[in-house]
């Protein structure tokens, strides 16, 4: 996956307008405009980092004539200490960029490093561990990028994607068969249909119907095992809800395909990145 630029200098665009709106009181006021600085952003724990390219696109904003060292890049491992990247320029711009780098590069970080660590309790399954649709306002692209630096899958990007029936689309649309009937009497053929069952029986009516993809909601492990030998490989099965870092593994040896994890991006915990300026 790679970042649009013109995405990223839009939110770059609107961070730096929101923290400074006409000026930086204290820089403009305090630091000469001709002074100049040298600053570095150090990791401050252990996992994976991910913005740098983000984060340097911020002083570069404000000031083309910043000199940028990148000693880490996305998806590279850091560990307590590790500089990640240096920069050289005018004192201001980098006291005005800090804040704004470091709410981007840490949370990007953060996502990759929960990402990364899902994956490694999985590791030896045949499951992947995949996004939701559960991102920040604005900055879904980061936080799905960020979700690919740390070794973990996307699903789909918007509801634009593929056809996913969850249980209120099914109510509405009066049941599981007679949802999937009407949408596959109007999708293309490049359009997968999945769809969300809460019990056993709903996923056998969900085979029948030939569905692409079966979420299994809110199952305990036996019971998506139960559902792994009953699907016999006629469609993917997703595991989805309640899942937590005690009962990731055992979903995973279950036998489903996906499992599919809300917190990667929305209660992620910012990764720990300092700046410092000389």
């Amino acid at each position: 996956m790679i970042l649009n630029r013109f995405y990223v200098e839009d939110i770059i665009k609107t961070a730096l307008k929101e923290d400074m709106n006409y000026c930086d009181v204290t820089t403009d006021l305090l630091i000469p405009e001709d002074q100049n600085g040298e600053g570095r952003l150090m990791s401050k724990a252990d996992g994976i980092v991910c913005g740098v390219e983000v984060a340097a696109k911020v002083f570069k904003m404000l000031d083309e004539n910043t000199e940028i060292e990148i000693l880490k890049k996305d998806g590279d491992k850091v560990s307590y200490g590790e500089d990640i990247m240096k920069l050289r320029g005018k004192t201001a711009v980098l006291l005005k960029g800090e804040r704004t780098a470091l709410n981007l590069i840490q949370h990007m970080s953060g996502v990759a490093t929960a990402s990364y660590r899902y994956t490694e309790i999985i590791k030896g399954t045949n499951a992947s561990i995949a996004d939701t649709r559960k991102t920040l306002p604005g900055l879904r692209p980061l936080q799905k990028y960020a979700v690919m630096c740390g070794g973990a899958k996307n699903h789909r990007y918007n509801l634009s994607d593929a056809a996913m029936l969850k249980d209120n689309h099914i109510d509405a649309a009066g049941g599981i068969t007679a949802a999937i009937t009407k949408l596959r009497e109007k999708v293309g053929h490049m359009t997968k249909i999945e769809v969300e069952t809460r019990n056993l029986d709903e996923l056998r009516e969900a085979l029948e119907a030939k569905a692409d993809v079966i979420m299994l909601d809110n199952m305990s492990p036996e019971i998506m095992k139960q559902a792994v030998e009953i699907t016999a490989g006629r469609a993917l099965l997703e595991a989805s809800g309640g899942i937590t870092d005690e009962t990731l593994r055992a979903v995973a040896e279950s036998g489903v395909d996906i499992i599919s994890v809300g917190a990667l991006t929305h209660s992620v915990k910012a990764f720990d990145i300092s700046m410092y300026i000389k």
